[in-house]
């Protein structure tokens, strides 16, 4: 679809993993839920070579091994793409302080047509350049889901504006866009 998303790989256990950077290894599923599956968040590059071949004995013929390097969420949010509008709601820090704290930095409405963007809370809390980049993604997801978007549901998909994390958790290279869920909603 063309949308950045969590870089993992597949883990095969031959792995040689930058041991100056933390990382999640965790156990996925090509088809269904993968809620409540095991992961290890934020470990060593050793402790995921350790806990990765314990995830491939347990779990390879009902899964993947999957790993990626760990990242701290600088701005996270969701977008709501509907069929007249869409929705922007971020917060700073991870997205658990807007799903489970309920806190919210901004929320930005978008109507499409006539075309207008309402802003509440911070206005500035978002970039110029980030909020052009969320719409763009947003766009690209109401191509892909018109038919379904237009049957009045909508796609939900979390994002984070993250950086990399050396073994201490500080931030290490570039920011970059992550989408890591993507929801149908029915109405």
């Amino acid at each position: 679809m063309g949308i950045p998303s969590v870089p993992w790989k597949i883990f095969t256990g031959n792995e040689i993993l930058d041991p100056n950077m933390l990382w999640t290894i965790r156990v996925a599923v090509e088809f269904g839920e993968d809620i409540n599956l095991p992961r290890a968040v934020g470990v060593t590059a050793e402790e995921a070579q350790l806990i990765g071949q314990q995830y491939l004995k347990e779990y390879r013929e009902r899964g993947l091994v999957i790993y990626y390097p760990y990242f701290i969420a600088l701005k996270s949010g969701i977008i709501e793409v509907k069929e007249k509008q869409v929705v922007i709601e971020a917060v700073r820090g991870d997205l658990w302080n807007l799903t489970s704290k309920g806190c919210r930095d901004v929320t930005i409405i978008y109507d499409i047509n006539p075309p207008r963007s309402r802003f509440f809370g911070k206005p500035d809390f978002l970039k110029e350049h980030e909020v052009q980049e969320l719409h763009r993604y947003a766009a690209r997801v109401r191509v892909k889901y018109k038919d379904y978007i237009f049957d009045r549901n909508s796609i939900m998909l979390e994002w984070s504006y993250a950086v990399n994390s050396d073994i201490k958790k500080r931030p290490i290279g570039e920011s970059y866009l992550v989408f890591y869920e993507l929801r149908m909603l029915s109405s």
